[in-house]
């Protein structure tokens, strides 16, 4: 078996791929290191998987189509796993013309550029910002998109070209709508980390919103059952799913709760981001069903494992 994972030395991705070359499947990476956030740390990432014998990677840039094809059109894959994406949907107001090219343009190119040969699945990262705000909770897949930020409007125009190419080339699509996800080897400018961050460098933490909004958090471990467990799941033409904890976090307890861990970090409040959501909240009950999964891990136990994992590899000194 051989597997394509684009976005490799990306949290998700790097995570993913690595769950896969533990199982000795062979991976093929693509990714190249956008400085979105720290450079140093998607290299470390990428280090760690070149350690394994059944990894090969390529540096190149999903939109540049001409390397792509030279780069991946003769290689056999079975199933692509895309997960590049320009992330972040604060920074989608200030360049929205970034996340149209890298997150549909790249789309478009990756799925024109791969080998269909032998594939037999595409699994690609959706999000829930493609919900905006929602009025009635858990949200299910069933709702109507209503994003609020350029970021958001990639993914459901993502979710629209997966419908259409599974339907041409024949080739089941799945679509992951991913919840907050953190944990070890997670995202700097995100929540967790970010304040962890912080605090090791005795810097402030601007807390949005005063904290007075609601994630649900999904750990990186959660993800990675979900995709090796999809690549055996039974296809159909297009399909998407929520992947999150079914749960919501209050954003000013949990960072009380770290502070409390830690009483010397210094948060300070600040007004809301008009780009951000008040609450995200979603079910998890189809994915759950089809891949008979019985449990997600709770906030407590995964945000104890990514702390211990942040302090025990000195990951701050990269960030």
């Amino acid at each position: 078996m051989k597997i394509l994972i684009t976005g490799s030395s990306g949290f998700i991705g790097f995570s993913v791929a690595r769950t896969f070359l533990e199982k000795g499947i062979n991976v093929i990476g693509i990714d190249n290191f956008d400085p979105y956030y720290s450079v140093k740390l998607k290299k470390l990432r990428n280090s760690h998987l070149q350690k394994y014998e059944n990894y090969t990677f390529i540096n190149a840039d999903i939109t540049n189509k001409i390397l792509l094809k030279k780069k991946i059109s003769k290689i056999n894959i079975d199933y692509l796993f895309h997960f590049a994406a320009q992330p972040g949907v604060r920074y989608s107001l200030i360049n929205p013309e970034k996340y149209l090219s890298t997150n549909v343009k790249g789309f478009i190119s990756i799925i024109d550029s791969v080998n269909k040969n032998k594939l037999k699945k595409v699994i690609y990262a959706s999000s829930s910002s493609i919900y905006g705000d929602q009025k009635f909770f858990p949200t299910r897949e069933t709702a109507n998109p209503n994003s609020k930020n350029p970021y958001g409007l990639t993914k459901v125009i993502n979710e629209d070209l997966a419908f259409i190419y599974s339907k041409i080339l024949n080739i089941p699509f799945v679509g992951l709508r991913f919840f907050t996800v953190y944990g070890e080897w997670g995202r700097p400018d995100m929540f967790i980390i970010k304040l962890l961050n912080t605090i090791t460098k005795n810097k402030i933490f601007y807390l949005n919103k005063s904290g007075n909004h609601y994630r649900d958090f999904t750990y990186i471990k959660d993800v990675n059952q979900i995709c090796e467990k999809l690549i055996k799941m039974k296809s159909f033409a297009h399909e998407v799913f929520n992947i999150c904890s079914n749960d919501f976090v209050n954003i000013k307890k949990l960072s009380q709760d770290i502070k409390n861990i830690f009483p010397k970090a210094k948060i300070s409040n600040i007004r809301a981001n008009k780009a951000d959501v008040y609450k995200t909240f979603g079910s998890n009950n189809k994915i759950r069903k089809f891949l008979k999964i019985k449990k997600f891990t709770k906030i407590s136990i995964g945000l104890k494992n990514t702390i211990n994992w942040y302090f025990e590899n000195k990951i701050f000194k990269v960030l």
